[in-house]
């Protein structure tokens, strides 16, 4: 059997430990359109942030989570370690986030010829890549 993909994104969810910073991060220095907000069963709010046809889902819950996520980013721990967004103005939201006060893990550098990368941290210590086509 082959699943039958019907979007052409993938959406990835974000449990957040300090929802305000996380919607400030990615609203205003990620820069991203907030879509909509959902109450979820169970307790708790999902934050939808547009990405192209993708969405990021930053989720408070209610109650918290019991544990974090492991730190460290790419070799801390298996697992979803990082995620990717494709921009035009890399050099730009890089140095946004830096003023931010995120962390620049990576920073910008060509990986390959016609792509260039930065890798910087939201409030949570999760690994967000920006990657730009040159």
């Amino acid at each position: 059997m082959t699943v039958e993909i019907k979007k052409d994104a993938i959406d990835i969810g974000i449990v957040a430990r300090d929802i305000d910073a996380m919607l400030a991060f990615y609203k205003d220095v990620v820069g991203l359109e907030l879509e909509a907000v959902i109450d979820m069963p169970g307790g708790g709010v999902m934050n939808r942030f547009k990405v192209g046809d993708s969405v990021i889902k930053v989720i408070e819950l209610d109650p918290a989570a019991p544990a974090d996520a492991a730190p460290c980013g790419i070799r801390g721990a298996t697992g979803y370690r990082y995620w990717t967004i494709t921009v035009g103005n890399l050099e730009q939201c890089v140095q946004r986030a830096a003023d931010s006060g995120s962390k620049v893990v990576v920073p910008v550098k060509v990986v390959r010829p016609g792509v260039t990368i930065a890798i910087f941290t939201d409030p949570d210590g999760n690994w967000v890549e920006l990657l730009q086509n040159d």
